[in-house]
């Protein structure tokens, strides 16, 4: 099994757009996934891309992304936020997310942003383990709020 890891162009949105639906599903919010596959591609390739990803492929196939964007903090400055990162189920525990995350963190220390940020949900365990072999911060007290424009 040789993976590839390469930067995602926008003939892999399709793809990466199912990776998002299928994390969706094991975070059991499958219908809380409403963007369009022309807002998806726009905002990553578009004229003001807000997000890049890498991608995990193996024989071909897409299997694995990490998406991020920069975020600001006000206390911290420029930091790299990692929006998802998702292997699909049949490839987890084969060191595709390691590769992917290795990738994303490299990637704002070249930068020289003041760190890397994310979300996990208290329920994930893997995830949560996964992150802690990186001596990670995992929060209390925060909550999150939006609003939404439909």
């Amino acid at each position: 099994m040789e993976v590839q890891l390469r930067k995602a162009q926008k003939e892999d949105c399709p793809r990466l757009l199912e990776l998002v639906k299928e994390l969706a599903e094991y975070e059991k919010a499958p219908k809380e996934v409403t963007v369009s596959i022309g807002e998806f591609e726009s905002a990553g390739f578009g004229e003001n891309p807000v997000w890049e990803a890498y991608v995990a492929e193996i024989g071909g196939q897409v299997v694995g992304m990490a998406l991020y964007y920069i975020r600001y903090s006000t206390w911290k400055g420029r930091r790299l936020y990692l929006e998802d990162i998702i292997v699909t189920e049949k490839h987890r525990g084969q060191g595709l997310g390691k590769l992917l995350f290795d990738k994303v963190l490299n990637i704002s220390k070249e930068k020289g942003y003041s760190g890397m940020v994310w979300q996990v949900l208290d329920w994930n365990e893997p995830a949560i383990n996964f992150y802690k072999k990186y001596n990670t911060t995992i929060e209390d007290g925060w909550l999150n709020a939006s609003i939404s424009h439909n």
